[in-house]
């Protein structure tokens, strides 16, 4: 089996990449010739060196593979940095789907994630027949993403085998950069963290979205979308959880949803204009947290056998990597 995989840098594909390799394919993986590649040290595959602009490059990367896993996204939330998000994130699908129908691949898993599904109302819980309108999604990543995933829906109904995958908040070892996620995990280990606000979100291991994309391409239905995910939990209940795992003690102070957005407010949009660095507080990130962000996985586990790790385990496999690197 022959696979090729954009993104392998990252948290989630270097995961993928690993998780291959493992179960014996010969993969491929694109990397920017400038890239970090920590995440890839020591794994035994062919690196392809380019970026997501050059379908001519994809094409031929893709001749052979039988399998496409398209993880490679730009992840921001701050404003500046919108013309990449959607260049990389949308053209960069609209590229890869290109080459992939050119090479003739058997089968594309696309890397969407819940931040194309959207948040239902407070305390809801989405499934895969959720959608938000563009409109209501908060930020140009997840717009970008739900843009994203229209081309592979699209390129399904044309006939190409895209299956489509949305991880929710994955954790665990291996987050080089960190996550937004790593790095709530961080700064608690590092005691930067005096208080919490009243949000919550969708926990899964990291190995187990990895595991997904590999059902999916096994199982999934082309066309069709499956949430990998796992746990829906409060931030409350994820510092209590590290607490319990380091023994180091939670945060006791809620701030209100709104001091977050203020700061954010004055944070990027004018004191990081000012200076040019970027913002401590990402408006559209503040803004994200003023509403729990819930999922339900049961498609997933049903129909593709998608792994459910305990969330103790993740956590702490992500704080033992964090400390035996030199991050804590």
């Amino acid at each position: 089996m022959k696979v090729f995989l954009t993104g392998g840098t990252g948290f989630v594909g270097a995961s993928v990449l690993r998780e291959l390799l493992a179960g014996g394919a010969a993969a491929r993986a694109l990397a920017r010739p400038n890239g970090d590649r920590r995440n890839l040290e020591g794994l035994s595959f062919e690196l392809v060196e380019g970026d997501l602009d050059d379908p001519a490059l994809l094409t031929r990367a893709m001749e052979g593979c039988e399998w496409v896993f398209h993880v490679a996204a730009r992840y921001s939330l701050l404003r500046r940095d919108r013309a990449e998000i959607y260049r990389a994130n949308v053209d960069g699908t609209r590229h890869i789907l290109q080459a992939a129908r050119a090479a003739g691949v058997k089968r594309i898993v696309h890397t969407s994630s819940v931040a194309a599904i959207g948040v239902p109302s407070e305390g809801g819980v989405a499934d895969e027949t959720f959608q938000a309108t563009a409109d209501e999604l908060v930020s140009d990543y997840k717009k970008s993403k739900f843009l994203a995933e229209q081309l592979a829906r699209d390129a399904a109904r044309e006939g190409l085998p895209v299956v489509i995958v949305n991880p929710s908040t994955p954790i665990g070892p291996y987050d080089v950069k960190p996550t937004p996620t790593g790095d709530i995990v961080l700064r608690f280990l590092q005691r930067r963290m005096p208080a919490y606000v009243d949000t919550g979100m969708n926990l899964i291991y990291v190995r187990d979205v990895a595991v997904g994309h590999i059902r999916a391409a096994e199982k999934g239905r082309v066309g069709e979308r499956y949430i990998l995910g796992h746990r829906n939990m409060t931030l409350k209940e994820i510092l209590d959880l590290l607490a319990s795992i380091t023994g180091l003690p939670a945060p006791t102070r809620r701030l209100p949803r709104w001091l977050p957005i203020a700061v954010g407010v004055v944070d990027e949009l004018f004191i990081s204009r000012l200076t040019g660095k970027p913002p401590t507080v990402a408006l559209d990130s503040a803004r994200m947290a003023a509403r729990p962000m819930y999922y339900d996985a049961t498609r997933a586990v049903t129909y593709l056998g998608l792994p459910q790790t305990p969330i103790e385990t993740a956590l702490r496999e992500a704080v033992d990597w964090f400390r035996e690197h030199g991050y804590a």
